[in-house]
C-alpha cells in the first residue's frame, strides 16, 4: 500500500483530534474530488515501518481521539488487506481510540469485509458535486452517509451518527 500523507492533530476528518492516513488508490474518480493526486495506486510512497511508527507515535498521545483512513480510498481492493491488518493492530494496541474510514463505496457493498466490525464510523458514498453542501457534518455531499458502524451491526440496520442525522433532518424541512 502507498500513502500520500499522515496528518497530525487533524480536526476536520472525524470527531476530536485525530491522525489521518491518506492512502493511494481510488477507482471512483469523483468529479471535483479534493484529492485527485491520490487516485493512482502507485502514487505517493510505500507505507513502511517508519510510517507505521509515525502513526503509532501519534496514537500514543492521550489527546488524540483516534485515526481516520482517507485517500484515495482505503477500501480500494488493493488497499483492503494492508488496511485491515493495520486496523486490527490499532484496535488491539489502542482499544479506546476510534477508527473512522472514508470510502466511495456504499456500506452495503463492503459490509461483508471482516474488519468492518473494528471500525467505529464509516463515511460512505462517492462525492457528488451536484449534492455538495459545505456545512454537512463530516462529508461533502448529501448522498454520502456517516454511519455508526457499531450501532449498525448491533441493530442489523444502518444507524447514522446523531450529528449527521440531525443535519439531514433539518435539510429535509
Amino acid at each position: 500500500m502507498n500513502y500520500h500523507n499522515i496528518t497530525k492533530e487533524d480536526m476536520l476528518n472525524g470527531e476530536g483530534l485525530r491522525v489521518v492516513l491518506w492512502v493511494a488508490g481510488c477507482e471512483h474518480k469523483c468529479k471535483k474530488c479534493h484529492n485527485p493526486e491520490t487516485w493512482k495506486l502507485d502514487s505517493g510512497i510505500p507505507f513502511d515501518e517508519d510510517a507505521k511508527k509515525e502513526l503509532f507515535d501519534e496514537l500514543e498521545k492521550d489527546y488524540i481521539s483516534g485515526i481516520t483512513f482517507s485517500g484515495g480510498d482505503p477500501l480500494h481492493t488493493f488497499n483492503r488487506l494492508p488496511v485491515s491488518e493495520l486496523i486490527k493492530e490499532i484496535k488491539e494496541k489502542y482499544p479506546t481510540k476510534t477508527i473512522w474510514v472514508y470510502t466511495g463505496y456504499k456500506f452495503e457493498d463492503v459490509k461483508h469485509l471482516p474488519f468492518i466490525k473494528d471500525i467505529d464510523v464509516l463515511c460512505d458514498g462517492r462525492f457528488e458535486i451536484d449534492n455538495y453542501k459545505p456545512d454537512i457534518p463530516w462529508v461533502g455531499s448529501t448522498n454520502q452517509r456517516v454511519i455508526d458502524i457499531q450501532k449498525t451491526l448491533k441493530n442489523n440496520e444502518i444507524v447514522l451518527r446523531d450529528d449527521f442525522k440531525k443535519y439531514m433532518e433539518r435539510k429535509d424541512k
